[in-house]
């Protein structure tokens, strides 16, 4: 691979090119495109708002598309979802390569309407057809709206200092996924069939779907975010900045599972700064950690109380298993894309 820019554009361009090409102003817009913000918010002006996320999917090589089918939903409601609120509608472009057999359009398209169903989400539009170009289906573009009362909905910006900060399942959860898709045979040189297998098993986990939604429910949830590209370290970056505060978080209290550390170790990954759709990161005043955790952990999502929000914003610190501490950070390039794109090549 090249040394060229792999993934999410770089936070410096984002701030200084794209968040000033945003439009015409428009004053029912209340939450726009930010920073570590997952989704945008719009005034409806009758004390209700709507909330609208936009994601790409794409298909790997290995991966059943049933399974892309239902990455596609649940990435792009899972950014609905940690604002607090439950998606309702999608629309959807699948754009496929002119090969693409029949039976493999219907299982995009039949797994796709079978996920929406499971969430209670109505498919209200978007584009299907087959173009040159594409050497494998890809949603171009997936759109999850929700309408929710105005004072309902929460972001990423609202952590408050003394709030625990809590994470769900482990970080690196779709590295670990993805790869041992794309690596499996590497993997499997070195360690046990069963193990590969249930890392590859990490693909139904990549949704914060339902951790969002059980969080609420439990506690005095302040901010919820979505771990995607820049893992952890980005993602809890993120948080801190949107917030305006500060952030001390010990890794000895982070979930670890067994199939994330197998990937990771392999390829020589920090698992903190790798992608991690399906774990939420989330903060919570303090009376209502324990609940939260009781509830989620009850439901069969692993979580833990991982650090706390501070009133300096010059202190975001995470302390290493092995006592060395850094600084939150987004990743310049996120780990996982080289090895991801060294795999489909």
């Amino acid at each position: 691979m090249s040394d060229e820019k792999i993934g999410k554009i770089d936070a410096a361009t984002f701030a200084s090119f794209l968040l000033r090409r945003t439009g015409a102003a428009d004053q029912s817009v209340i939450v726009p495109p930010t920073a570590g913000i997952d989704a945008g918010v719009i005034d409806l002006g009758d004390g209700r708002v709507l909330i609208v996320a936009e994601d790409p999917i794409f298909a790997i090589p290995n991966q059943p598309y049933d399974l892309f089918g239902w990455h596609t939903v649940h990435i792009g409601a899972s950014d609905v979802a940690v604002m607090g609120v439950k998606p309702r509608y999608m629309t959807y472009s699948l754009l496929m390569p002119p090969g693409t057999s029949d039976q493999d359009f219907r299982t995009i398209v039949d797994a796709i309407d079978q996920a929406a169903k499971d969430l209670g989400i109505a498919i209200v539009g978007g584009h299907t057809g087959y173009y040159p170009g594409f050497a494998a289906p890809t949603i171009g573009g997936i759109t999850v709206f929700a309408v929710a009362e105005k004072g309902e909905y929460i972001t990423s910006a609202g952590a408050r200092p003394g709030d625990d900060v809590l994470l769900t399942k482990g970080p690196a959860i779709e590295t670990a996924a993805l790869l041992s898709v794309l690596r499996e045979q590497e993997l499997r040189v070195k360690h046990p069939a069963w193990l590969v297998k249930s890392a590859q098993d990490l693909c139904w986990q990549m949704s914060v779907v339902a951790d969002a939604a059980l969080a609420r429910e439990a506690g005095e949830v302040t901010a919820m975010h979505d771990a995607t590209e820049g893992g952890v370290l980005g993602g809890l970056y993120e948080i801190a900045e949107a917030s305006g505060t500060g952030m001390v978080i010990d890794e000895a209290q982070i979930i670890y599972p067994k199939e994330v550390r197998m990937v990771c170790e392999q390829f020589d990954l920090d698992p903190l700064a790798s992608i991690a759709e399906g774990t939420l990161l989330l903060t919570a005043d303090p009376s209502s950690s324990d609940a939260i955790v009781d509830h989620l952990t009850r439901s069969g999502i692993p979580v833990s109380v991982i650090g706390k929000v501070t009133d300096n914003p010059e202190e975001r610190t995470v302390r290493r298993v092995d006592g060395t501490i850094e600084q939150l950070r987004i990743p310049e390039q996120d780990p996982f894309w080289p090895v991801f794109f060294e795999s489909t090549c």
